[in-house]
């Protein structure tokens, strides 16, 4: 049975070299799948996650459709980009899984404690900020300007996010823990931003598969940044409209106290 050699390994998924066992056709092809599949049906479940009244069945079942479905498509991108080789996805599907992992956990875990996988996601997004810098620099300095296709700028930004999810971490890990609208308010933005981060890839990323009156619409942008905007939404409703709300009750109570001398 022959194998590849390291110069004989695919620039893309779809371009094996002559000769490859009919197995590692086969993993592909499944990895494909499940990365496609999982991308596909954690926008539609994300969607509906954030649309849906929270903390209903529906948000539930969506909402654990969305961790499977984006876990399923961040692994075997992670995968399939080690294979062929393609370091700023693997950095891609290294953060989409690290996002909704840490969403998850921080409503799973009970109020105002961690265990040792924050720890572990903590080190992971560390590490992933420290290599998207690193590939940031490597293309700043080279003479194309370029790493692996992409400019500096692109390294560095993501490389920042990465840096502020680890940050915010680390803060968590250092306070033992999180409870409170902070808690509910972690859960949220790091969902919705996992969203982005699938829509963004697929409207922006994946036109090719679009019909072709489609492609370069800006249209696209619409869909692709909509998670953005649903993540400001309900940031600032939850970190502000229970404080405004107790602050109109206390109002309310305040105006109905009758006065001195008046009948109750």
């Amino acid at each position: 049975m022959s194998t590849m050699s390291m110069n004989a390994m695919p620039q893309s998924i779809t371009h094996l070299p002559p000769g490859t066992p009919w197995w590692i056709f086969a993993v592909v092809v499944a990895a494909l799948a499940l990365h496609i599949g999982g991308g596909s049906i954690g926008i539609l479940s994300g969607y509906t996650a954030v649309v849906v009244r929270k903390g209903g069945n529906a948000h539930r079942v969506s909402g654990t459709v969305f961790l499977a479905a984006m876990v399923a498509m961040g692994t075997m991108g992670l995968a399939l980009s080690v294979w062929i080789r393609q370091l700023g996805n693997i950095a891609g599907g290294a953060l989409a899984t690290y996002l909704v992992l840490t969403a998850w956990l921080t409503v799973k875990r009970r109020a105002g404690t961690i265990g040792r996988s924050e720890i572990a996601l903590f080190a992971a997004a560390s590490a992933t900020a420290a290599l998207l810098l690193y590939w940031g620099a490597v293309a700043a300095t080279s003479a194309k300007g370029t790493f692996q296709g992409y400019g500096s700028p692109l390294y560095f930004v993501f490389g920042s996010f990465a840096t502020l999810f680890a940050a915010l971490d680390l803060k968590v890990i250092l306070s033992g823990g999180i409870s409170g609208v902070a808690r509910i308010a972690r859960h949220l933005w790091r969902m919705c931003f996992a969203l982005f981060f699938a829509a963004a890839s697929f409207f922006l990323g994946q036109q090719k598969v679009m019909p072709a009156f489609m492609h370069g619409s800006p249209l696209l942008f619409i869909p692709a940044l909509a998670p953005l905007g649903f993540m400001l939404y309900w940031f600032v409703r939850t970190r502000f409209a229970r404080p405004l709300g107790r602050v109109r009750s206390k109002r309310a109570g305040a105006s109905a106290t009758p006065a001195v001398g008046q009948p109750a």
